[in-house]
């Protein structure tokens, strides 16, 4: 017997409730009374009087079955299955567990191994490339299943839950708009309440600092407070209580949808360190060490199966005793920064329950807490203070990077304003225990399987029992579907649906033995890729290292995919892919291979590897297509995606400004502390920073402060090619008074979601000079700043 029975009761009028008027058939007269649909021939009538009538409004169509539940799912970032205590990883995390002892526990479920296509994914029900969100949003290309656009014609579930009734919100990191489509003039019909959320709060990017947010409030860009105690998870759960608060002041009869996916923990990781102090000395002994704790923990909670295989550390990743000395400090540092990151944010999700709890809405709401939109992240390499390095191939240094960290603070400095910091690599390795790989991997389950726990009270009886059937984050949203009675839609909006890939795992909710409904899944991510079908999984690797990405670079360039050497698994047998069977069962893997072929042809997924085309490629990112740009004194939160590409580019930024004397202040700034450039007055001489990610700090300054009154100021930058040197001249009224070369310059990005601002800098500072002066507007008017790419 279930125990959500009532709730499978069939709604009948699926498409009524989508595609027709509100009232849902019937047509509304001029007059504004209501007849039947479609209207009766009328006799000729004797029209009553006003005064002799009776005014009635007709009851409001029923479209959810009675109780509906409220929904919550919370989607973390960037973290892997073995992590959670309460999957046997070493990091508290007391709401995760107590969700799960309230609720359902889930080890084979699985995301795309990368961000922006996971949340397409679980919003719509289609696999990633199918709603064109075969890469992160920022890295989008012009192939179909590439283009970072999700289509109207995937409607997510929110879209599809607020015409049935429910009221519907978004918290924190969305990752779904187009990167050139996110500056305050839009279009805005890709922004979150364009897809169904009826208030969003949060940022649009694929990350942003936790300090110093970009944030944005439905479609207005806002500022967070400028406060030493701020921290946006944090204030995400201060503002999701609020909107339910208003929920029930306004519509205590509707359900609610709200979507939580706070930033964290994806990089940087910013936490205040009292969290960070928790785990000093606990993870001392490194990361090889820790996947065999944690792997024997998993084995006797029973997390994973007896007799599941740890998978050894790969060849191109470095051991923990190859780490020298000198360098174990900050190595270790790392992941205690991460472990109280992650901790911090789970008890967020606390307060979260607790608030429903406190508003006695916690028992009738359907919980599905998603433990990772991938597993951890192997972006910060070799451990890093700036992790965009990774994503711009920029070689560098351990030494390197404490050299620059000595420079702003030292350890102190990580998990601050000061650093975009990240753990090394391997400690995302051992995030992933037992399996191979890390986020960016889709052949392995490293980088896809994720751990979840699903929670309601009223209708599903807690149980101990792990569900181990195959699902995938597309399975989330027919879930939903199937328990509210929904068929999905065939039209939505007057946009006719394509079919919708997931299976609905609500069979698990009462059968923790019951056989897998899901009978295939098709994976890809960077030209890594893979196919489950019916207990097979069949895989390759493909030439990203996502732990390694300069190396990856020649790999990439010689790579052929028809060539890959696949792997195959029984997973039945081999819950962790540790004993490939591709030479003993060929003519089974042979089989798996054209059906991926079929499938991925099916979800437009061809070229394979199109994700990796801007590594090879970077001049071909999305851009606006303009060569010159007029700004004015007040231009504020331009993303760097939308803006022009002072750092890479050749151009010349022209500025007419009237000063007061002995100035302070910004004239521009494109970027954060984790890399960018700024012009700033101080004392009234002008400066110039060009940060390189931190480890490269390239400077001008003029011997001279500027005189009070109008001046014209240019900045002319030459730069060889994406990545490689330039120069950088400062010119007031004429006359050069400083200059500064570019040993070599980014070749894609600063940042995710910092901005160019004009007259100060907002957010994350480029400059630490000013960094307790912030925003430091600039004394004096700028009349215009005119930028032109040569």
């Amino acid at each position: 017997m279930r125990h959500f029975g009532p709730l499978f009761l069939v709604n009948t009028i699926v498409l009524c409730a989508l595609t027709l008027d509100p009232a849902c058939g019937q047509s509304i007269p001029d007059d504004g009374s209501v007849l039947p649909f479609p209207p009766q021939p009328m006799a000729s009538v004797t029209k009553p009087r006003l005064q002799d009538s009776t005014m009635q409004w007709p009851n409001p169509k029923e479209r959810l079955p009675d109780d509906a539940p409220n929904i919550l799912v919370i989607l973390i970032d960037d973290v892997g299955f073995g992590v959670a205590e309460t999957f046997g990883g070493e990091v508290h995390t007391p709401t995760l567990s107590k969700l799960a002892d309230e609720g359902l526990r889930y080890n084979c479920f699985h995301t795309t191994a990368i961000c922006s296509p996971t949340r397409a994914s679980l919003l719509t029900g289609r696999n990633h490339t199918r709603v064109s969100s075969g890469t992160i949003a920022e890295r989008a290309v012009a192939f179909d299943g590439y283009t970072g656009v999700i289509p109207k014609t995937a409607a997510t579930f929110a879209e599809v839950l607020k015409h049935y009734g429910y009221h519907t919100s978004a918290f924190g990191k969305w990752h779904n708009t187009p990167a050139t489509e996110t500056t305050s003039m839009g279009p805005k019909d890709r922004w979150p309440n364009g897809y169904g959320f009826e208030y969003f709060y949060g940022f649009l990017a694929g990350e942003t600092s936790q300090w110093e947010p970009r944030l944005v409030e439905n479609f207005n860009f806002v500022e967070p407070p400028i406060d030493e105690s701020y921290h946006l998870t944090e204030d995400l759960v201060d503002k999701a209580l609020t909107w339910l608060d208003q929920r029930q002041a306004f519509a205590p009869d509707k359900p609610f949808l709200m979507y939580w996916a706070p930033g964290a923990v994806h990089g940087p990781h910013h936490v205040f360190p009292e969290w960070a102090d928790k785990y000093k000395g606990k993870f001392d002994d490194g990361w090889d060490a820790y996947r065999k704790r944690v792997h024997q923990r998993q084995l006797e909670m029973g997390i994973i199966p007896p007799g599941t295989q740890l998978t050894p550390r790969d060849e191109t990743m470095a051991a923990w005793d190859d780490i020298p000395p000198e360098q174990l400090a900050f190595q270790r540092r790392g992941m205690e920064i991460y472990a109280g990151f992650v901790e911090h944010t789970d008890t967020q999700v606390g307060r979260l329950v607790e608030g429903l709890e406190s508003r006695g809405l916690r028992e009738n709401t359907l919980v599905f807490y998603i433990w990772g939109d991938n597993g951890s992240s192997a972006e910060g390499q070799n451990g890093s203070i700036s992790e965009l390095l990774a994503q711009n191939n920029i070689a560098n240094t351990v030494q390197q990077q404490l050299d620059a960290l000595e420079k702003v603070g030292g350890l102190d400095a990580l998990g601050t304003p000061k650093t975009d910091n990240m753990y090394h690599a391997g400690w995302a390795w051992a995030g992933s225990t037992p399996f191979k790989a890390t986020k960016l991997v889709a052949s392995h389950f490293g980088g896809t399987r994720n751990p979840m726990v699903v929670s309601w009270p009223k209708k599903i009886r807690p149980d101990d029992n792990i569900r181990n059937q195959f699902h995938h984050v597309i399975d989330i949203a027919p879930t939903i579907y199937e328990i509210l009675g929904i068929t999905p839609p065939d039209q939505v909006n007057g946009q006719k649906q394509i079919p919708i890939d997931g299976t609905s795992l609500a069979y698990t909710f009462d059968s923790p033995d019951a056989a897998g409904q899901k009978d295939a899944q098709f994976f890809d991510n960077n030209g890594s890729r893979g196919i489950y079908r019916d207990g097979w999984f069949a895989c390759t690797f493909g030439p990203l290292i996502p732990w390694n990405t300069p190396a990856s670079g020649p790999r990439i360039k010689a790579w052929d995919s028809a060539t890959d050497a696949w792997e195959l698994y029984r997973l039945e047998d081999d819950f962790s892919q540790a004993q490939d069977l591709a030479t003993k069962e060929p003519e089974k893997l042979e089989e798996l291979k054209d059906q991926f072929a079929t499938m991925a042809e099916n979800n437009q997924d061809f070229p394979i590897g199109a994700g990796l085309w801007l590594r090879l490629y970077p001049q071909d990112r999305i851009a606006p297509s303009y060569r010159r740009w007029e700004f004015t004194g007040d231009t504020r939160r331009m993303p760097e995606f939308a803006a022009p590409g002072l750092g890479r580019e050749s151009n010349t930024v022209t500025i007419k400004v009237d000063l007061q004397s002995n100035a302070d202040g910004v004239l521009y700034a494109l970027g954060g502390a984790g890399g960018g450039l700024t012009l700033y007055l101080k004392d009234g001489r002008l400066k110039y920073l060009y940060n390189l990610f931190i480890i490269e700090q390239y400077t001008a300054e003029a011997s001279e402060p500027l005189a009070a009154g109008p001046h014209t100021i240019q900045v002319v930058t030459q730069v060889e090619g994406p990545g490689q040197s330039g120069t950088v001249k400062l010119v007031v009224d004429d006359q050069q008074v400083a200059s500064t070369a570019l040993k070599r310059t980014v070749p894609v990005a600063f940042t995710a979601s910092e901005t160019l601002d004009v007259g100060l800098d907002l957010g994350s500072t480029v400059s630490l000079d000013y960094l307790q002066k912030r925003p430091y507007e600039i004394e004096g008017t700028i009349d215009s700043v005119v930028v032109t790419l040569d």
